[in-house]
């Protein structure tokens, strides 16, 4: 793919785990995995699943769609226009100082839990202020070309590429490619998060574990249902499989 790729998905998520005062076992643990492994996610050193980042930005109450995009050091972000203050390194850092320190289905993720990490729209400090832009969807496009796509490279041969988004909305709008012995989790964990999910596979085979289910995909085959439903995604064919996809998260 001639996309670039994106960087700091680990630091953002470090970012996010920080404004809640959370520790990296204590995420650790609310995700079942190891807190080698958050450590990991965080400096870059592996690249979640699809299934474990889910669970991660589950744990977190962050969108999907707040680990796309990087700003660069005029504050302004690849693939769209960032709103005003969007560079939100110093405000999630004070944050971060001002907390305190197929019948018998494998186990699943743990379901979302979406609710809004700003509620208290009173609140007036910096820390929080920039907390509550970090909300705020940017718009990617409205023209989005091949190369200028913004790309997740995540564990298990899969890819994410962002093909559009607008500001107040919760829909993530991607792009994704399974590589061959490409899967949501290498472990094969079901998953379940927030929202409803809607899938059109382009080229190849992908086969969908959806509850009790399996279903073989080819291309031109679509896919609807409630993401609370656990499954996960495998591609046992020999090419890659590729699709496009709509997950609409549901919010309070």
């Amino acid at each position: 793919m001639g996309a670039p790729a994106l960087p700091p998905i680990g630091e953002r998520l470090r970012q996010a785990r920080l404004s809640r005062g959370m520790t990296v076992r204590g995420l650790a643990r609310l995700v079942d995995v190891s807190a080698s492994l958050i450590s990991q996610i965080e400096t870059g050193k592996s690249s979640p699943s699809v299934s474990t980042l889910y669970a991660i930005t589950a744990a977190l109450d962050v969108s999907i769609e707040d680990v796309f995009g990087d700003a660069d050091a005029n504050g302004s972000r690849r693939g769209g226009t960032a709103p005003a203050g969007a560079d939100l390194a110093p405000a999630l850092a004070a944050a971060a100082r001002m907390t305190s320190p197929a019948p018998a289905a494998p186990p699943t993720r743990p379901a979302a839990s979406p609710s809004d990490l700003f509620a208290d729209r009173s609140a007036s400090s910096p820390a929080q202020q920039g907390l509550r832009q970090l909300a705020q969807k940017r718009r990617v496009g409205p023209v989005v070309t091949p190369e200028a796509r913004e790309v997740l490279h995540l564990d298990s041969g899969v890819t994410w590429e962002l093909l559009g988004q607008l500001p107040d909305t919760h829909v993530d709008f991607l792009r994704i490619t399974y590589a061959p012995g490409g899967s949501s989790s290498g472990a094969g964990v079901l998953m379940r998060h927030s929202g409803t999910e809607w899938g059109h596979v382009l080229s190849g085979e992908l086969t969908l574990t959806l509850g009790f289910d399996q279903y073989v995909l080819h291309g031109g085959d679509s896919v609807s249902f409630d993401c609370s439903t656990p499954h996960s995604y495998a591609n046992h064919g020999t090419e890659p499989a590729v699709g496009i996809w709509f997950v609409a998260e549901r919010y309070r």
